[in-house]
């Protein structure tokens, strides 16, 4: 029987990547999203994957989401941690409403997806959960004390709840991303891009969003069981924890 994959921010960019990603390896996937239903629907009608919206900052919003993907698909196998945002600026300006946004949707959002799932997986001796970070977790990154205290914190979670479920069956690994090639990077002006980021790459390009799909693939397989608590970094060589 094919196991359940729940994708978080799993319509758009990487999100979007990783679904079609293990949908294509034969698992049944859900791909959540928070707000932009025009980018869903059409995400749903080119994959013909399901699409489910609620807010990942809201403890409720996930229980109730998880509860109603269990019922469609089955209990969850695979959950992808993906669903993040940004609100940056120097953190001398910072507004509370800037980092408690990004605080509670890329990591309190951890806590309240991983939460509704980890007691199944316990029960059944088998989970997969996978999150996202970033490079700027690991490094910092100016205009970003939100972000990367933040993706910090994905980080430090994923190697505890490793420890806690190890002899579960139940694996817990992070993926910090660098600079991919989505509407987000998109967005930054392109000769910015050419002078002074893709110049501190090694591989001197960005990343794809299926380089890092592939990567989750492989992290949830059921033959991946020995990698617990690990930091996968693909930053084409920017940054070396």
């Amino acid at each position: 029987m094919a196991r359940v994959a729940l994708v978080t921010g799993g319509t758009r960019g990487i999100g979007a990547a990783i679904s079609k990603a293990l949908k294509a390896a034969g698992y049944k996937v859900a791909a959540s999203y928070a707000g932009n239903d025009a980018a869903a629907e059409k995400f749903k009608a080119e994959s013909g994957i399901p699409v489910y919206k609620w807010d990942v900052a809201s403890f409720d919003a996930c229980a109730a989401g998880v509860k109603q993907v269990e019922a469609d698909l089955g209990p969850v196998d695979v959950l992808v941690n993906n669903a993040g945002i940004t609100k940056d600026t120097a953190f001398h300006k910072m507004t509370l409403e800037q980092w408690t946004a990004v605080i509670n949707t890329n990591l309190g959002s951890l806590f309240n997806m991983t939460r509704p799932v980890i007691e199944g997986m316990r029960a059944r001796k088998f989970g997969r959960v996978i999150s996202i970070s970033s490079i700027n977790g690991q490094k910092g990154q100016f205009g970003q004390v939100n972000y990367s205290a933040a993706k910090a914190g994905d980080i430090g979670f994923t190697k505890a709840l490793a420890l806690e479920n190890a002899k579960g069956g139940i694996t817990v690994n992070v993926i910090c991303p660098g600079y991919i090639n989505t509407e987000m990077v998109q967005a930054v002006p392109k000769d910015v891009l050419e002078k002074n980021v893709i110049p501190q790459i090694p591989v001197n390009r960005l990343g794809e969003p299926e380089e890092i799909a592939r990567a989750v693939v492989f992290l949830a397989a059921d033959d991946a069981g020995f990698i617990t608590g690990s930091t996968l970094t693909i930053n084409g060589g920017q940054y070396h924890a």
